[in-house]
């Protein structure tokens, strides 16, 4: 996904001239002086446009589409946002799921809450992991349209911690998610 004003397919590019000033930079993201600030902070230093806003608003962008694509099958979607390891991986799970005829369903209720939860630069790349707590309805169904996992009529809550990166100084501005785990 991209995080900058100008609107892409998903997301905004995360690349804005960042005019708070430090004391105000962060707030709503993180405290004042923490580990997450000065890793934010880092990010500046390398990337002065970062604006982690606008990224928090195209990673839930990113987010809702790759949940729907993930369920979907829609691997042009994902190959797009999604890093190459990672991509294998969802890709990998698509293929078991349609080999064994089965279907999921998805409806994307909403975003709770969606918070950075690290950032880091290592070597030249930007990473920012994100907690995102989603509302979902989601069903697998068998060859035989039997539901087999979740249900259509019940909104589950969903906790994903992913792990988001570009290369410093790219002209993509795009971020790739390279790392998801589910949290309980």
């Amino acid at each position: 996904f991209q995080a900058e004003d100008g609107i892409r397919d998903i997301g905004v590019t995360g690349v804005q001239t960042c005019a708070l000033p430090i004391s105000a930079r962060w707030r709503g993201i993180a405290e004042a002086d923490s580990p997450l600030a000065r890793s934010l902070d880092d990010i500046i230093g390398v990337e002065p446009g970062f604006d982690a806003r606008h990224f928090l608003s195209g990673g839930r962008a990113a987010y809702e589409a790759i949940v729907l694509a993930f369920a979907a099958g829609d691997r042009a979607t994902l190959k797009d946002l999604l890093s190459r390891d990672v991509f294998e991986s969802f890709t990998g799970a698509i293929a078991e799921r349609e080999s064994k005829g089965e279907t999921v369903e998805t409806t994307f209720v909403g975003l709770d809450k969606v918070e950075i939860k690290d950032a880091q630069i290592k070597g030249k790349t930007l990473q920012i992991t994100v907690k995102f707590l989603s509302k979902l309805i989601t069903a697998t169904r068998n060859s035989k349209g039997e539901i087999i996992e979740g249900a259509t009529d019940k909104v589950i809550d969903v906790t994903d911690i992913w792990t988001f990166a570009r290369e410093v100084g790219s002209r993509d501005p795009a971020w790739k998610l390279i790392a998801t785990e589910a949290a309980q």
